[in-house]
This record gives C-alpha cells, structure tokens and sequence, in this order.
C-alpha cells in the first residue's frame, strides 16, 4: 500500500494513456496519489481526475515558474479550487532560481499570496524550492510557516536545513533522487531524518529512479525509491511503506 504523494498525471506524457495508467498503478499496490497542479489549468485538471478516481487526490497551486499568469481572478478561482472536496494541499508554490523564468520578487510575491490562500483555508503546502535554499526558509520564517503544515517536495539541500524544517513540523519529500549515486548529500539526509518525517513521492513523469532513470515516471517506481530509503535507514521495505502513508495520511487528512 503505497501513498505517492506527488505526481502530475495531467501532463501531456500521460495523453495516450492516462486512465490505463492510473488504474493499473493502482491495482498493483499504490493506494492513493496527489495529483499536483503547477500552472493554472494544471490545478483544475488535478481537480477533474480526484473527481474522475476515487484514489486520487488534488493539490492546487502556481509553481514558481508559472506565477507570471497569476492575478486576482485566478487567485479568486485558486480558492474556489481549494474548497472542492478532495483538494487537500495548495502547491506546488515556491522558488526556482535554476530556471529564473520569473523575476524573483514576482516569485517571492505570489509565494507569499498563495501561503496566505493555504491560512485562509487551513490546507497544507507543498514547497518547490530549487536552488534558493536561504530565501525559501526566509520567507517560511517571516511568514510564521511553522502556523501551517507541509512538505518540501524533492528535498536536495542540507542536513542543517532538513532540521529547520522538521523543526517547522515539515515533511521531506523524497524521490527518484535518492537513487541516483552521485545523490550523496540527499542519502545523508535521508540516513539522518527520521522516517517520521519523510513522505514518498514520483514528481511522475519526472526523475525516474534507477535503473528507469531517463524514461516516464510513475507511481509503481517508487519501489526502487522505498529499496534505497530502506537500505540507508536499515528497516523493511513494508516498514518505509507503512510509515510514510501514515505520514501521508496525516498530513493531507486522508
């Protein structure tokens, strides 16, 4: 029973055959998926499949490379989003200074707003944060993020920031990255949290783990993902899988 807390089946590698896929993951031991949304139609189409599959889940939030469509009316429509009834998080919001396809202070802008929709909503955040380690914690500090809930989807900065974090009562999400060999600093990471605070997740179609690095992603890889958390931590692969849907299933209140 696996709980992939992360997962874009509205992206247009899944055309051909998204509804195969998603039954098929799911009759073979992946029990719930959040389908996240990244730009503004993404958010309403993650809406539509937790309506179409009763093992799928929505969260509904501007990734920081698409905030630039971002104004009022759409934040207005964010919120009607974060109302229906299977929406449980607002994300993925955040940084992302490896792209810059937004100016940072526009970044940082509608990060802010869109925290602020997940207060007003008492929904939990999922937190993109790439390359902007320092101004991602700032702004979580200035804003009182630990008087919300959340993840930091595909966790890749340090042990000193996980502590923060954890410290916040933030999850870590943990990936196909972990995989990969030259992902020392991401396996420490892992080696040092503990499983209470770590939550499984594909970013599907993205970051396949080895051995399927470089192909289309989806839920039932995370099996390599739980091989390697198990192997770091020294526990059961029935042990990472039940703790972290049970962290999963807090979190999101599944």
């Amino acid at each position: 029973m696996i709980f992939d807390t992360h997962a874009h089946y509205d992206d247009k590698a899944f055309d051909k055959d998204r509804g195969r896929m998603l039954e098929h993951v799911h009759a073979n031991g992946v029990s719930e998926i959040i389908n996240v949304g990244a730009s503004f139609k993404g958010a309403e189409d993650s809406v539509e499949l937790a309506k179409k599959y009763p093992f799928v889940y929505a969260a509904v939030g501007i990734h920081p490379d698409e905030v630039g469509e971002l104004d009022e009316e759409k934040m207005c429509r964010l919120r009607q989003l974060c109302d229906e009834e299977k929406t449980v998080a607002v994300g993925e919001i955040g940084l992302d200074y490896y792209w810059n396809k937004e100016d940072h202070e526009t970044q940082k802008k509608w990060f802010v707003r869109q925290m602020d929709l997940a207060k007003e909503t008492k929904l939990p955040i999922i937190v993109h944060s790439r390359d902007a380690a320092k101004d991602t914690l700032d702004i979580m500090k200035a804003e009182k993020a630990e008087n919300l809930s959340g993840v930091i989807h595909c966790y890749a900065y340090s042990k000193e920031h996980a502590r923060e974090y954890m410290n916040m009562g933030y999850y870590l999400g943990i990936g196909g990255v972990v995989t990969f060999p030259d992902a020392k600093r991401l396996k420490e990471v892992v080696e040092y949290a503990p499983l209470d605070y770590l939550l499984l997740e594909t970013d599907a179609p993205y970051l396949s783990p080895v051995p399927r690095r470089g192909k289309r992603n989806n839920s039932l890889q995370l099996g390599f993902v739980m091989d390697e958390i198990a192997r770091i931590k020294g526990v059961s692969f029935n042990k990472v899988a039940e703790v972290t849907r049970e962290n999963a299933k807090r979190l999101f209140g599944i």
